[in-house]
């Protein structure tokens, strides 16, 4: 009876885990969708294929400031091997860089909040923000066909 309780624990455990690591992907995804989704209007903006809208870049901008300080925490070691994710391993292997990067896009983003005005200043301020999103893909993003 005790071993059948400790091996029924023992799958329990398990089960709680890969549940817990699909989570923790799943809310990473998220937030990177939700950063996906306001950037498409920002670059339409920016090649002029879109009015300039100061509203919608700032709340694009205030996902970029609070998403980049969060996603950054999503990437316990024990999701490292989560299937269904495009996260590379050089994430855990340079923690620090990878963390840096989020809150630099986190922190450029608020600059940005404050600097951006009219359309001038969104187009000398946002390819500051965005270049974040690149350097972090290329490093830690496994490229997609």
């Amino acid at each position: 009876m005790k071993r059948t309780m400790f091996v029924a624990s023992l799958l329990a455990l398990g089960v709680t885990a890969a549940i817990a690591q699909s989570n923790v992907v799943e809310q990473r995804q998220a937030l990177m969708k939700e950063m996906g989704a306001q950037t498409r209007p920002i670059g339409a903006m920016m090649r002029g294929q879109e009015p300039f809208d100061l509203a919608k870049v700032q709340a694009g901008l205030k996902v970029f400031s609070e998403n980049g300080k969060k996603f950054v925490t999503l990437f316990p070691e024990s999701s490292k091997d989560a299937p269904k994710t495009e996260a590379l391993p050089a994430i855990w292997e340079n923690k620090a860089k990878f963390e840096s990067l989020g809150n630099k896009l986190s922190q450029d983003a608020q600059t940005a909040m404050t600097a951006i005005k009219d359309e001038a200043s969104f187009k000398a301020e946002m390819p500051k923000v965005l270049q974040n999103c690149g350097a972090c893909h290329n490093e830690f993003r496994k490229k997609t066909s």
